[in-house]
């Protein structure tokens, strides 16, 4: 399965947990409108805390429930393939937004279920509609291949750090057979 996200705010280098979830709010609603459409919308009980199959996407951390597409329990990995469009000439990126490898990090971070609730920012709760929170990974190990184009993003900003960026995710299946049939088309 493929399909991309797309992502335009502020990336920041050594991003805070407000930082990252407010990635993650981006991404949460073209992920549920994802799971409106085949073939996940045929898999919807996984997304139900104890399914009938024995498996559940969700991910219990603070307050949130959430449910990634990409996870352990299901034998999945994923490929990423970044285009990251950013102000300033090429090869400034040290000097403008911060360097490529921490904001990197925030954008992985944000793609994957918080490991533990301190991971959130405080006191938060899920909104209207944030129940399930859908991320991609449930971990960003499941990550097996990692490709990253940046280039200048020719359009005015409001701070060196905001980005454009779209993110192609592929699934790979780790197993061959785990039980829940026509998952392994995915």
């Amino acid at each position: 399965m493929e399909f991309i996200l797309h992502y335009r705010g502020e990336l920041k280098s050594n991003g805070t947990p407000e930082d990252k979830h407010r990635i993650r709010q981006r991404f949460h609603p073209q992920l549920k409108e994802l799971w409106e459409q085949p073939p996940l919308k045929h898999f919807k009980e996984l997304l139900e805390p104890k399914s009938e199959t024995g498996f559940s996407l969700i991910r219990e951390v603070g307050a949130f429930q959430f449910a990634p597409l990409i996870a352990c329990n299901l034998n999945f990995l994923a490929e990423l393939e970044i285009m990251l469009l950013r102000p300033g000439t090429p090869g400034n990126i040290v000097q403008r937004g911060g360097d490529i490898d921490n904001r990197l990090k925030t954008l992985l971070d944000a793609l994957a279920v918080p490991p533990h609730s301190n991971a959130l920012p405080r006191g938060i709760k899920p909104a209207d509609g944030e129940t399930p929170f859908f991320c991609v990974l449930e971990d960003d190990a499941l990550i097996t291949k990692l490709s990253v184009h940046t280039d200048r993003l020719l359009e005015g900003t409001i701070s060196p750090s905001e980005v454009e960026l779209t993110v192609l995710v592929r699934t790979k299946k780790l197993a061959k057979e785990i039980g829940i049939g026509g998952l392994d088309d995915l």
